[in-house]
């Protein structure tokens, strides 16, 4: 009966299949596989790490779809993006949400000065107290 592996494995498996050059670079005894496995749980599959090792066919779909994600966004075309959500925004939803944090923010600051009212007053009568919890001489 055949064991099971832990889904992660079987997850490795798969993608060592996409890379062949791992398999070449362990039977060369260059590294070995508990070290791959470990850089792959740590960087992910995504890492360009793994480029050099990607089948030729994998290769050429990147180098494909580089271009395109690269050059599908000009600077124009994202602003234009960015103009069409400032256009769908409503202002009196926006003016709501900037009074509530604008609130927000007052009463955390007013609560932050108590602290530091009631924390100035307590250090000034432990000053005039006498010396704190230690004593300090001059050798």
């Amino acid at each position: 009966m055949a064991k099971q592996l832990h889904p992660s494995v079987e997850q490795f498996k798969s993608f060592v299949k996409e890379h062949p050059g791992l398999v070449k670079e362990v039977r060369k005894g260059n590294s070995s596989w508990q070290e791959h496995f470990e850089d792959w749980a740590l960087f992910g599959e995504d890492d360009p790490k793994w480029d050099e090792y990607k089948s030729e066919e994998a290769r050429a779909l990147a180098e494909q779809k580089k271009p395109d994600e690269e050059g599908s966004k000009s600077s124009g075309e994202m602003l234009s993006v960015l103009l069409g959500s400032v256009k769908k925004m409503d202002a009196e939803t926006i003016q709501k949400h900037l009074h509530s944090a604008n609130e927000a923010i007052t009463a955390i600051q007013g609560v932050l000065s108590q602290f530091q009212g009631s924390s100035s007053s307590q250090a000034s009568s432990t000053n005039s107290s006498g010396p704190g919890l230690f004593s300090f001489r001059k050798d």
